[in-house]
């Protein structure tokens, strides 16, 4: 669940369920969230989606593989694995579908349409040798089809991962690629994002969650004592944004039940969302990897708002007298 790093300049830088441009060049606020696999997309950044969708943002969602090789946590759809009838890429589809719904997100898209990587599994597997393997995809060409995407829908705010994928899978190392690369080639076509962000958690609310779990059965920090063992997490004074999308807390749930394949109803994110609520499932905490932050709050003068310092309003009205 849980290479080549392109530097962008501070301030330089196919399933499709909206094919309206003009539906994104009439919103204010418009952000693009690049991710490796279906449901990704609803672990790290479900509350922050259904947030600025709820508030008419237009949320763009690029998944960049099927999740062909994920475990699958229902028994009765086990042959759909890839190591028997290889159909649960074409089933997760749908799974995603029902998760953008449950997040009001209405612009999906996969990278190079359905089909075009594949996942390409766990690091050091024989997955990662498969022909479509997202890992073993040129990251120019990857990255000129987001570029496409980014010409139509002209985000102001970019999100996805960190260099290391947040916590190493191939998949996500190479989102972060593409999509970095995606903004350093749209800077010269003048509609690179003026922002862009990398998913985290702070390192005090993961020790949080290590002392919550020391005596559960579900335990997912199991073998782990201390935060700075754990492959993600960073600082307080790293991290840029925090954002309380408490009152979406129950879309983001809805959308991980969604993803019932790989989620299964015992799964220990449930059972912290029982504990802690929507102070889980609503709060997420993002780096800023390009761009001039905007105003803060608190000792580490924290953005409450992706968008903050951005003439969002000012921006449209361009954009629009463009169309």
């Amino acid at each position: 669940m849980f290479g080549r790093f392109y530097e962008v300049r501070p301030g330089a830088y196919g399933g499709h369920v909206d094919n309206s441009g003009s539906a994104a060049a009439g919103a204010a606020r418009r952000v693009i969230f690049v991710h490796a696999h279906p449901d990704d997309e609803t672990i790290s950044t479900g509350a922050t989606m259904a947030h600025y969708a709820a508030v008419g943002a237009h949320v763009t969602l690029v998944t960049c593989t099927l999740g062909e090789e994920g475990e699958i946590f229902v028994p009765e759809l086990a042959g759909l694995a890839a190591d028997q009838a290889d159909q649960l890429g074409g089933y997760r589809i749908s799974e995603l579908k029902a998760a953008c719904a449950a997040m009001g997100v209405t612009d999906h898209r996969f990278l190079g349409g359905a089909g075009r990587y594949r996942d390409s599994g766990m690091m050091g597997t024989p997955a990662n040798d498969h022909p479509r393997a997202f890992w073993r995809a040129d990251v120019d060409t990857a990255a000129g089809l987001l570029v496409e995407i980014m010409r139509e829908v002209r985000p102001q705010v970019l999100v996805t991962y960190d260099p290391n994928g947040f916590y190493g899978h191939p998949d996500h190392i190479q989102a972060h690629r593409v999509a970095m690369r995606a903004a350093e080639l749209a800077a010269p076509l003048g509609f690179a994002p003026a922002k862009i962000y990398w998913t985290t958690v702070p390192r005090r609310v993961l020790e949080a969650g290590i002392r919550a779990f020391a005596e559960s059965a579900e335990n997912p920090f199991s073998g782990v004592e201390r935060a700075d063992e754990l492959p993600f997490g960073v600082p307080d004074e790293l991290v840029a944004a925090r954002i309380d999308a408490s009152d979406q807390a129950g879309a983001k749930e809805r959308a991980l039940r969604a993803h019932a394949t790989q989620i299964p109803p015992n799964s220990w994110l449930y059972t912290i969302a029982g504990n802690f609520g929507a102070d889980f499932m609503g709060v997420e905490y993002y780096t800023l990897a390009a761009g001039e932050r905007g105003p803060g709050e608190g000792p580490y003068g924290w953005e409450s708002d992706l968008f903050a310092g951005l003439p969002v309003d000012a921006d449209r009205a361009l954009t629009a007298a463009a169309q």
